[in-house]
């Protein structure tokens, strides 16, 4: 994994713009031959592109824009994630009448619920803006029988174009996404009707996306696990935790992803979280304090960590207190996806040192908070791109001097 030597090196958090044309065919969720062929080709050419753009605006370490994960709509904020279910057996639509209510009767165990704490507290908010519960239970498919990774094929295909693209674009180092088994488990309904325990369940998970996982490292490219489930479930759990109770929950699902990675060196993995891409108060996210000795105990070379907007930022003062292991790299959020306000590099550049201050220079890699395809305009994305990489060359001068 690439460091920060001579400069801040910059990358982002996975998801980018797509292009019209490609959402039109993903739009079309047809199996005619002459449509998969089509968009077969249209998504190697369209990640060469997008490999291109990002190498042009100055990231240093890029990656398909996750184009292989449909996104049928300019605005899609779980096309990072559902994904999973065209790759993984085990999985039908949740019947409207099976699903329990959105909070839990007294006594009941803790599960996840479509309804979000923060969107009780801010009920006039959500139901006068029309934004809603990010998922609800019925709209989350079920297990219903074996899990198991069913998608080996689509897969090569997809890494095979990011080689193609980076080896065109001359990309030293690039990244592939894949999902972490809590936040696979988030987009589920709370409960399965297949698997006898939650643990079994997890383990099954686990198992399936080890699949994904080691072909992601065996390619050479770095993996990057998606976990905003880790600090997000602790405002999808009713009855509400407690910490202790919460972080036992957070402990088993970071036990089972460690238990998928291995046989994969830390050194080609790191670990994004993020505390979800909906645009929302955020008031009842988990501070990070809370949980970053969770976060740490996976197995990964570098953590990917939202820190760029007004509820998190000043979490750089976190790394103050607690201390990051040698030899890990911290990637902090500094520039957002939750504003279309484009960071000036200046700015940019004082969250960027502040980092480095905490950490060292070496161990900080610029990054965004989340993905930036179907959040902002794709026109801020790029730009928020651009701020990025000009800010991280302000910061690498006061740095190193150069």
């Amino acid at each position: 994994m690439r460091r920060s030597t001579e400069r801040i090196l910059t990358t982002h958090a996975g998801s980018l713009p797509r292009p019209a044309d490609l959402r039109e065919m993903w739009s079309k969720n047809t199996t005619a031959a002459e449509d998969e062929a089509a968009l077969q080709a249209r998504l190697r050419s369209a990640v060469g592109e997008v490999v291109l753009a990002q190498k042009k605006t100055g990231v240093d370490i890029p990656n398909d824009g996750e184009f292989g994960k449909p996104m049928r709509a300019a605005s899609d904020r779980g096309a990072w994630g559902n994904y999973i279910f065209d790759r993984v057996s085990g999985f039908g639509p949740t019947s409207p009448q099976s699903v329990a209510p959105d909070t839990a009767a007294p006594g009941a165990p803790m599960r996840i619920v479509g309804v979000r704490w923060e969107q009780r507290e801010f009920a006039e908010f959500y139901a006068d803006t029309g934004l809603g519960a990010p998922s609800t239970a019925a709209s989350r498919p079920t297990c219903n029988g074996p899990i198991a990774y069913t998608a080996q094929a689509t897969l090569r295909r997809h890494l095979a174009n990011l080689k193609e693209a980076a080896d065109a674009a001359g990309v030293e180092e690039a990244f592939v996404s894949s999902i972490a088994p809590g936040s696979l488990e988030m987009f589920c309904r709370d409960q399965n009707s297949y698997y006898p325990t939650v643990e079994a369940f997890l383990e099954a998970i686990a198992a399936a996306m080890r699949e994904e996982y080691r072909a992601i490292a065996k390619a050479d490219f770095i993996l990057q696990l998606d976990d905003p489930g880790l600090p997000g479930a602790w405002d999808m759990l009713d009855p509400r935790p407690s910490l202790e109770e919460y972080k036992r929950y957070a402990l088993l699902r970071v036990e089972m992803l460690n238990h998928a990675l291995d046989g994969i060196p830390e050194d080609r993995v790191r670990y994004h979280i993020c505390w979800g891409s909906w645009h929302g108060p955020h008031t009842t996210d988990i501070p990070l304090r809370d949980i970053v000795d969770v976060m740490l105990r996976v197995h990964a070379g570098a953590y990917s960590v939202e820190a760029g907007n007004g509820r998190h930022e000043h979490e750089h003062k976190v790394w103050r207190d607690i201390k990051l292991p040698a030899g890990k790299i911290l990637i902090p959020g500094v520039v957002s996806h939750a504003t279309d306000v484009v960071e000036h590099p200046e700015l940019v550049a004082d969250r960027i040192l502040a980092f480095a201050d905490a950490v060292g220079r070496d161990n900080v890699i610029a990054g965004t908070d989340c993905g930036l395809g179907g959040r902002v305009h794709p026109q801020i994305a790029w730009a928020k791109l651009r701020a990025l990489s000009e800010g991280a060359a302000l910061a690498s001068k006061k740095l190193w001097g150069a």
